[in-house]
């Protein structure tokens, strides 16, 4: 075994492409060792800049082994970035059941597992960072998206409680909740079918162009690099960030300060519900 005392060692689930892969391609830039993690990751042969390591995060044995390649390489993991995961959307009753167990196996069962594996590692070398990437969505339950923002949520509450359970071994946690960016999520998550017939058909239909819409005109995923960078290099991160245009970090803001019904009809106006 090797140990290198010298770079900061980092691990990214997810780290093909979107934000996972301008993270990487940032830290790596700026001289830290990164290794990104896919389910295929011979479907990237050409894959630059940092190497791409086989995961599968509803996979707890493929989690373990990937884990133990990094303590085995380098001895140490310095930052776990859970990033890894998927979009679902439809309306609630007609998104099939499998659906909804899939889409938090990716997006929380997922990040707690890995979070699991790496855990024992950075509290024996006596620090590490594990930085959750959540959701604006997380905040509220938006129509046609509820099962995400449930996911994205369930994730921020559970770095709440788990960053007090860390504390005395200097592991430190935080959550960064990006808006929409500009990546190819659209095209990766669940589309419940929008149903010729269906009472859901007309609104479903339209709330669907315009998230689509708004991930195609999304910021640069360079921005998330940058945060993500500046909370790796921070003495004491905050329990949370948001990363987006200022309209939806400032919906966050207002649903802490207006009544709930007023807030909803914000929200079903912009959706032209």
């Amino acid at each position: 075994m090797s140990t290198d005392q010298h770079t900061t060692i980092v691990l990214i689930t997810g780290g093909s492409s979107g934000i996972g892969k301008s993270i990487g391609t940032f830290l790596t830039e700026k001289g830290y060792t990164v290794y990104g993690t896919s389910r295929n990751p011979d479907r990237f042969t050409n894959f630059e800049p940092f190497e791409l390591l086989e995961l599968d995060v509803a996979d707890t044995k493929s989690i373990i082994a990937t884990v133990k390649i990094i303590e085995k390489k380098h001895g140490r993991l310095d930052v776990l970035i859970n990033n890894a995961g998927a979009g679902i959307t439809g309306p609630i009753e007609e998104i099939p059941e499998e659906e909804i167990l899939k889409n938090f196996t990716t997006n929380y069962f997922g990040p707690v597992n890995v979070t699991k594996a790496v855990l024992p590692l950075m509290r024996k070398q006596g620090s590490g960072m594990i930085i959750n990437i959540t959701s604006i969505a997380g905040y509220m339950g938006l129509p046609y998206r509820g099962i995400y923002s449930a996911s994205k949520a369930a994730l921020e509450i559970t770095t709440e409680a788990w960053r007090m359970e860390l504390k005395d071994f200097n592991i430190k946690m935080t959550n960064v909740a990006p808006g929409d960016f500009a990546t190819n999520i659209a095209a990766g998550r669940y589309h419940a079918a929008v149903t010729e017939g269906s009472p859901y058909e007309k609104p479903y239909g339209n709330t669907l162009k315009m998230m689509d819409d708004h991930v195609d005109s999304g910021s640069d995923p360079q921005e998330m690099a940058k945060a993500v960078f500046k909370i790796i290099k921070s003495e004491k991160p905050k329990v949370h960030y948001k990363v987006g245009v200022f309209m939806q970090k400032f919906s966050i803001v207002l649903k802490r300060i207006l009544p709930d019904k007023t807030y909803e009809k914000l929200l079903m106006n912009h959706y032209k519900l």
